[in-house]
């Protein structure tokens, strides 16, 4: 905790945060005024003409496309800044008619809510402001003993004035080379604590720009289904290709040895008398007889990359046979009372299966930690180690297509994984698909 306090100031995320306080202080104040200053005039010179209805559909039209496109930068700063993805409302579909034209703006809700938000603003953005004094203020004031004996350096006869030294809480004069040091103790202090300021005032920022600026509910709601639907499918395709190549790469190729080795096989034995060549018919019913067993082995192998038959008796049983198998030791603890569905079941087993197969490969763990539960009606599996750390998806550990196959019934996948360790990854996923 102290060093990341320390460390706190010069991180990236700080850098970040501070300068989407900077930019959001501004646009903040500014949409603000844009928007009372489009509103206020705009409603009363709507009011005092004599085409009223068409002045304040005009008016209702610039307001939510100007808080649209502030709301649209907003957005694009936070993901530039912060990295925090926001899904953009859909947008406002014009009717061909002028009445129904007009009427779709009246009833444009993401854009009143951009309308809102930019209200909202002003107040954060103070705060916002705020957090950046406590960064800039903090950087003037530890140069205090630094300029200080070359601009303060006179006759003891000749009085200068103090100099302030700003902090949030007031100014206090310095009028001496040792005031000048606690002033670099409350810049020293300022800069420690500005981190944490800026990052609550953009968490709270983010709440409104989730809750204000974001697709909504039920538009988020109706986009991960067609993003699930759409893996769905994929996964799907991919598994039929997976099944076809093995098919005709593997067991096809198997049992077609076999066909020729009991056709050589038959040839050699004749149809009437003794066998021509006994020794070359063993041989030969030999070589089908391993073709036989090795296409029944990847017949097996295929079926349980499907449904592992170890599933049949539970999810519990079938993690027991993973740990047991596993070339690391695994510790396990599941406590599952209500069975999930088949699918759920699936699901699990294949992420603990490739997270102690990463652990195995990539990670250099001594141990491998399983815990399974059930909270709230999901069921929870955290799987950790004590290797390396530094699992991220897309870097050819298997987690991106992981968090793909959680993400189709509506599940989540946690990774925590710092570089040196450990790495703690834990699945959420609901009871019934």
């Amino acid at each position: 905790m102290l060093r990341a306090a320390w460390s706190a100031p010069f991180t990236r995320r700080t850098l970040g945060a501070e300068l989407f306080c900077l930019i959001g202080a501004a646009t903040g104040a500014a949409g603000f005024a844009i928007v009372l200053a489009l509103l206020v005039p705009g409603t009363v010179a709507s009011l005092s003409i004599a085409g009223t209805v068409l002045g304040l559909a005009l008016l209702v039209l610039l307001v939510t496309g100007v808080a649209r496109w502030l709301g649209a930068l907003h957005r694009a700063l936070a993901a530039r800044l912060l990295g925090a993805s926001i899904a953009p409302p859909p947008p406002v579909r014009a009717g061909r008619r002028a009445p129904l034209w007009f009427g779709r703006g009246l009833r444009d809700g993401p854009g009143w809510r951009a309308v809102a938000y930019l209200l909202l603003k002003l107040p954060v953005a103070l705060l916002e402001g705020y957090a950046v004094f406590w960064w800039a203020a903090g950087v003037a004031d530890l140069t205090y003993p630094f300029w200080w004996p070359m601009f303060r350096n006179h006759p003891p006869a000749v009085h200068l004035d103090p100099v302030p030294v700003l902090t949030p809480f007031g100014a206090f004069p310095v009028g001496t080379f040792a005031g000048t040091l606690a002033a670099f103790a409350a810049g020293a202090a300022m800069l420690l604590a500005a981190p944490w300021l800026a990052r609550a005032v953009v968490w709270v920022d983010l709440g409104l720009m989730r809750g204000l600026l974001g697709s909504g509910r039920l538009a988020q709601r109706l986009r991960d289904l067609e993003e699930t639907r759409a893996r769905v499918v994929d996964d799907t395709a991919a598994l039929r290709r997976h099944i076809e190549r093995d098919l005709h790469d593997g067991a096809q190729v198997r049992l077609a040895a076999l066909a020729m080795n009991l056709g050589r096989a038959r040839e050699a034995l004749g149809r009437d008398g003794p066998a021509a060549d006994l020794p070359r018919t063993r041989e030969l019913l030999d070589a089908a007889h391993r073709d036989a067993k090795d296409a029944l082995a990847e017949l097996r192998d295929l079926v349980r990359g499907i449904h592992p038959p170890v599933l049949d008796n539970g999810l519990a049983d079938a993690l027991a046979t993973l740990a047991a198998g596993s070339p690391l030791p695994v510790r396990l603890r599941a406590d599952i009372p209500v069975r999930p569905s088949a699918a759920i079941e699936t699901i699990a087993y294949f992420c603990a299966a490739e997270l102690v197969a990463n652990a195995a490969k990539h990670s250099r763990a001594g141990t491998v930690d399983i815990r399974v539960a059930q909270r709230d009606g999901m069921l929870v599996m955290g799987v950790a180690d004590d290797g390396i750390g530094g699992a991220r998806p897309g870097r050819g550990t298997g987690l991106a297509g992981l968090v793909q196959r959680v993400h189709t019934v509506d599940g989540q996948l946690r990774i925590a994984s710092p570089p040196g360790g450990p790495t703690r990854i834990t699945v959420t996923l609901p009871l019934r698909a």
